[in-house]
Parts: structure tokens; sequence; C-alpha cells
């Protein structure tokens, strides 16, 4: 039981490594496409929500990780 909940622990730092580069990288493409005069603006909407969706994922994954004191 201790194993699964140190390899779920693993996984969650993991994924939450990965959804930060995710963000940092989509932050510099909307960032780039911004200055665009000629963007798909749909694109870029869709972009910038993605951005957001990923924030709230790492906000998500950020906040199971402190323990609950109440316990």
């Amino acid at each position: 039981m201790a194993d699964k909940i140190e390899t779920d622990a693993f996984k969650n730092v993991a994924r939450l490594k990965q959804l930060r580069i995710e963000h940092q990288d989509l932050d510099q493409v909307i960032s780039r496409l911004a200055t665009d005069p000629y963007v798909d603006q749909i694109m870029l909407r869709r972009l910038k929500k993605r951005k957001l969706m990923i924030k709230d994922m790492i906000t998500h994954l950020e906040s199971s990780r402190i323990p609950d004191l109440n316990a």
C-alpha cells in the first residue's frame, strides 16, 4: 500500500512538471502570436483557454499535495 502512495506521489510530481512546461510553452506561443496582426483570433482564444485549463490543473495538483491539517 505504501508503495502505491509513493508511486502516485511520484506520478503527480512528474505530471506537475510536465504541465508547468506545457503552460510555459503556451505562454511563449501566445505572446508571439498576439503581436501578429494576421493571426487567427479563434485559434489564439483556444490557446488561451488551453493555457487557463492547464493552470487550473496545476493549481489542483499543487493543492492536492498539501496535507489536510484537519485529518
